[in-house]
C-alpha cells in the first residue's frame, strides 16, 4: 500500500514538473516572438535608402553606368512582411554593390571614386552580415542603413565635383606646364652620344 502511495505521489510530482516546464517553454517562446517582432519593426521603420540620384552628375551617369542604375533600383524596392525578406534584400544589395567596381565610366574611373565605392561596398556587406545573424542586432543594422546613405551622398557629390572640374577651361600655358611636370615626358639628363662637349664647362675630377 505504501509502495502504491509513493508511486502515485511520484507521478503527480512528475506531471507538475512537466507542466511547469511546458509553461516556461511557452513563456520563453512568446518572449522570443515578441523580441523578433520588435526587431522587425525597428528595421522596417528605418530601412529607408536614398534610391534616387541627388546630383546632376549622378542623374546623367545612370543612363550609361548600368551597375549604378541597378544598385539604386535595388535600393528602391523595400522588403515587406518578414525578416527573411529583409535578409534576401540585403544579399541582393551586396551583389549589386560589388558590381559597382565593374564598367565604371571613364570620366569617373578615378581613385577618389574607387575609394568611395570600396567604402560603400564594405558597409553594404556588413549590413548583409549582421542581418543574417541568429540574434540580429537591429540597432547596428539601422545604423548601417544610415551610413550607406552617407556613402551614397559622398559618392555622388564626388562625381559632381569631377564633372564641374572638367568644365573649367584650361588657362593659357597651363597645359604646357602640366606636360613639363609629367616625369614620363621629362628630357633625359644624360648627354646625347656623339655631341661635342664644351671645353669651357666645369668638370668634376
Amino acid at each position: 500500500m505504501k509502495y502504491n502511495i509513493t508511486v502515485f505521489l511520484s507521478l503527480i510530482f512528475i506531471l507538475f514538473s512537466c507542466q511547469n516546464d511546458n509553461q516556461k517553454r511557452i513563456a520563453e517562446n512568446k518572449k522570443e516572438i515578441k523580441k523578433r517582432e520588435i526587431i522587425f519593426k525597428n528595421i522596417e521603420k528605418r530601412w529607408v535608402f536614398y534610391d534616387t540620384p541627388i546630383t546632376e552628375a549622378s542623374e546623367k551617369s545612370i543612363a550609361t553606368w548600368n551597375e549604378l542604375r541597378m544598385f539604386l533600383a535595388e535600393l528602391a524596392q523595400k522588403p515587406k512582411k518578414t525578416i527573411g525578406a529583409f535578409q534576401q534584400k540585403s544579399k541582393a544589395l551586396s551583389k549589386k554593390a560589388m558590381a559597382l567596381n565593374e564598367n565604371i565610366p571613364l570620366e569617373f574611373n578615378k581613385p577618389q571614386i574607387k575609394s568611395r565605392i570600396s567604402t560603400l561596398i564594405t558597409k553594404v556587406r556588413l549590413l548583409d552580415l549582421f542581418i543574417h545573424l541568429d540574434n540580429i542586432p537591429d540597432k547596428k543594422v539601422t545604423q548601417l542603413v544610415a551610413e550607406i546613405n552617407l556613402e551614397l551622398v559622398s559618392l555622388q557629390r564626388q562625381m559632381d565635383k569631377i564633372v564641374e572640374k572638367s568644365k573649367i577651361p584650361v588657362e593659357e600655358g597651363e597645359s604646357d606646364l602640366l606636360k613639363m611636370m609629367d616625369t614620363a615626358r621629362a628630357i633625359p639628363s644624360t648627354p646625347i652620344p656623339n655631341t661635342p662637349i664644351d671645353p669651357n664647362l666645369p668638370r668634376v675630377e
